[in-house]
C-alpha cells in the first residue's frame, strides 16, 4: 500500500526529473532544518539557485496545489533557504522560490507543472 510519504516522494522524484530535463542540477533534496524541509534545491543553467516547493495532487482533488504555499509557508521556506544558503557556503548566490505542481492522472501518469518565481 502506498503512504502520502511515498506518493510524495513519487512528486519530488517527478520534480526532479523535470528539472534535470531542463538542464539543472539538483543539490539537495528534503534538506531538513529547524525551520522545516526543502523539497529541492537545484540550480538552473544560469546558476541561479532555485527552492522548489513540490506539491502532488490527485484527480479530483480540490484547489490548485500551487495555493497551499500559503503565506505561511513561504515564510517557513524563506528561513529553511537562508538556512541552506549559509550551510552551503552561498549567502550571496541569486536565488529565487519555485513551485513545481504535480498532478496525477489517469494510469498514474505524473504530469509537472513548474511555476517560476512563484513567490519572493
Amino acid at each position: 500500500m502506498s503512504t502520502a510519504k511515498d506518493a510524495g516522494d513519487q512528486g519530488e522524484a517527478a520534480a526532479a526529473a523535470f528539472l534535470k530535463r531542463r538542464g539543472c542540477e539538483i543539490l539537495s533534496a528534503q534538506w531538513k532544518c529547524r525551520f522545516g524541509e526543502l523539497d529541492l534545491v537545484a540550480r538552473d543553467p544560469a546558476g541561479m539557485v532555485c527552492f522548489v516547493e513540490v506539491k502532488l495532487r490527485s484527480a479530483g482533488a480540490i484547489g490548485s496545489p500551487r495555493e497551499f504555499v500559503d503565506g505561511r509557508k513561504q515564510e517557513r521556506l524563506r528561513k529553511a533557504a537562508l538556512a541552506w544558503l549559509g550551510e552551503n557556503g552561498l549567502d550571496d548566490a541569486s536565488a529565487r522560490f519555485d513551485v513545481a505542481e504535480v498532478y496525477v492522472e489517469k494510469g498514474g501518469i505524473l504530469r509537472v507543472e513548474y511555476l517560476e518565481d512563484a513567490f519572493r
